[in-house]
């Protein structure tokens, strides 16, 4: 351990050396009054379980954990930047633009976690923690759901502190999703720009009930950001933005903002490193100073004794027992003896106190390090081999860097450290915006809109469609893309038009009418056939066209072709025994026609007729008859 670094209601906070791994670290020993707790151990070790394996930007590490006397403890990644707490407690406010920037990072790092099953449950700004370049990652991940399930009660103070940020659904005990931290980090980005956390009061009670039926209002102050803190405000879950949900509302409105400035950390102290300790391992103790504080106290401890007490007498100078005995007074060989041991005890922590101030100061003089490669320039698949280094890439977009290529690292490049990260940014293109809907703008409207959304407008390739000429009708990408990427356009160029060919006169059948549409690119579907009688076209042929054969046909519209079903036929009616009136009218209306009518004058009824009745003919056949 090398100091103290911070204390909770729940755990005090230590900055130590790895000194097996050679890297700094932070040690977190909760409060020894949870060891005693049974079922907190118990879920303290399925959550450590389950949080360690989260490897992300901006999720504290966790690289290891265990139990000792003191309590159960945790290793974790070392942050010196300071938390959001801390910041706020300075008096610092963020503007709109820094909280969007620290929203984006815990949102990423919430949406992370939420996807492979784990909530937080107490996002708040103490737990939102800054390295030394100002990179925010989310502590105890995991130790919140510990104790809220553990038997063990925090302090007054402490659980007004969690409440502040609870959002409704917590307040009624109710199932939690990821959705509850989205809630509590809308309160944390409203408290970093105003100042306040909304409906905060002095009672837990009137902190939880001003929320349980209104959503988080949007403050002035917080600009672009306002609608954000509210649709990730509602009291609702269900009604309310996810961790992903979250990332894009607010990449939309960082879009609407300035640029932000660096936040004004205040870094933690740096220590000296220890040297290598071998394989010792790295200590874990409730030490409530830093080992030269210790060494100076136990100096002043050693040296005080000695000056207070009297000069020792020579042990041949000393009474008999026996003869005290015989006074009848008590022995007084044990207080000669304890008398004796302190200079021993005296020496030994001296000596003690030395060795660490020696350690803590020389250690750091004989520690190796070596030059730190520089990476900047190079692309990500191309870097080069760094022996005493692991490298960690952290992706950004950043307008007109190419994609691939790292923009700068920490530690710098030429400086000299001891093995550990080297944390590289590497770009992913530029800023990505979004694109603008272009359908039915002519090409100079859509330039014009491409142009205000920093993207540019690609050479347009002209495409028949049934839409007016000269209009957009389609685009390529849609929805998000990188700023200054070229933008595809389809403009339309009106129908197109085609000659009708000529499938009446070869006499075709509706297949052989339809392969010769298509082969001028009339589809299939656009032929619609309707039947017709003919006397002169077989039946199945076509016996016409719209449009006919010659005329210039829209390959967008439809075509009509009228298929022959051959000539008509009707059944001779009867007409035997009718007056010739009678019969001719019968005939008349079958559609046939009166042939000759023989037989003596005067006759007055039908005795015979051809064709006989029922015969099928075509229509207009004639019909003769034979009277008496």
């Amino acid at each position: 351990m090398l100091a103290p670094v911070g204390t909770g209601a729940s755990a005090d906070v230590y900055v130590a050396d790895d000194v097996t791994l050679r890297r700094r670290v932070a040690v977190k020993i909760l409060h020894s009054a949870l060891a005693a707790d049974e079922g907190f151990l118990r879920r303290f070790r399925a959550e450590a379980r389950a949080v360690a394996p989260l490897r992300h930007p901006n999720i504290m590490t966790v690289f290891d954990w265990g139990e000792e006397e003191d309590g159960p403890f945790l290793v974790l990644e070392y942050l010196g930047g300071g938390s959001l707490r801390d910041l706020l407690d300075r008096g610092h406010r963020l503007s709109p633009s820094q909280a969007v920037l620290v929203g984006i990072e815990a949102a990423h790092g919430l949406d992370y976690a939420h996807r492979r099953g784990l909530v937080h449950r107490d996002v708040k700004p103490a737990n939102l923690l800054f390295d030394d370049e100002g990179r925010l990652a989310i502590a105890d991940f995991g130790i919140a759901r510990a104790l809220a399930e553990a038997t063990w009660t925090e302090p007054v103070g402490a659980v007004v502190g969690t409440v502040r940020y609870a959002s409704p659904e917590q307040a009624r005990g109710m199932s939690l999703d990821g959705r509850a931290d989205v809630y509590a980090l809308a309160l944390v980005l409203a408290e970093a720009v105003t100042g306040r956390v909304p409906f905060a009061a002095d009672t837990t009670i009137a902190t939880l009930m001003g929320r349980l039926d209104r959503p988080i209002p949007a403050d002035a102050a917080l600009g672009p950001l306002g609608p954000v803190i509210e649709a990730a405000g509602t009291v609702a879950a269900a009604d309310r933005l996810d961790a992903a949900g979250l990332v894009r509302a607010l990449d939309t409105a960082a879009r609407q903002l300035p640029r932000p400035l660096p936040l004004p950390l205040a870094p933690v102290e740096q220590l000296p490193v220890t040297a290598d300790g071998g394989d010792a391992p790295t200590p874990v103790c409730r030490a409530t100073g830093a080992p030269v504080a210790l060494a100076a106290a136990l100096a002043a401890a050693a040296a005080a004794p000695a000056a207070a007490a009297p000069a020792a007498a020579p042990p041949a100078a000393a009474p008999p027992v026996e003869a005290a005995a015989e006074d009848g007074l008590p022995s007084a060989e044990p207080d000669v003896r304890r008398r004796r041991r302190w200079p021993w005890l005296i020496v030994v922590l001296a000596m003690i106190a030395a060795a660490v101030a020696g350690y803590v100061v020389v250690g750091p003089a004989v520690a190796p390090t070596y030059a730190v490669p520089s990476l900047q320039g190079d692309h990500v698949s191309d870097l080069p081999a760094t022996p005493h280094f692991t490298v960690k890439v952290v992706h950004v977009r950043r307008t007109g860097a190419a994609v691939g290529v790292v923009l700068g690292q920490t530690p710098a490049p030429g400086t000299k450290a001891r093995p550990g990260v080297i944390t590289v940014t590497v770009s992913d293109g530029n800023q990505l915006v979004a694109v603008p809907s272009l359908a039915g703008l002519t090409l100079a409207q859509a330039d014009a809109a491409l142009k205000s959304a920093h993207l540019v407008a690609g050479a347009p390739e002209d495409v028949y469609a049934n839409l007016t000429s000269g209009l957009v009708i389609n685009w390529n990408p849609m929805g998000m893309a990188p700023e200054d990427v070229t933008i595809s356009l389809a403009i339309s160029k009106g129908p197109e038009f085609v000659t009708m060919p000529d499938v009446v006169t070869p006499k075709d059948n509706a297949a052989q009418a339809i392969a010769a549409l298509a082969a001028v690119n009339i589809a299939a579907t656009s032929v619609t056939q309707t039947q017709a009688y003919s006397t002169t076209v077989p039946k199945g042929d076509i016996v016409s066209t719209t449009p006919a054969a010659g005329a210039q046909a829209d390959r967008a519209g439809t075509v009509t072709m009228v298929v022959s079903e051959g000539p008509q036929t009707v059944a001779v009616p009867n007409v035997i025994g009718d007056t010739v009136s009678e019969a001719s009218a019968a005939i008349t209306a079958a559609g046939l026609e009166v042939g000759g009518v023989y037989g003596g004058h005067g006759a007055r009824s039908v005795l015979d007729q051809s064709p006989s009745a029922g015969t099928n003919v075509m229509v207009g056949s004639s019909v003769d008859l034979f009277v008496v």
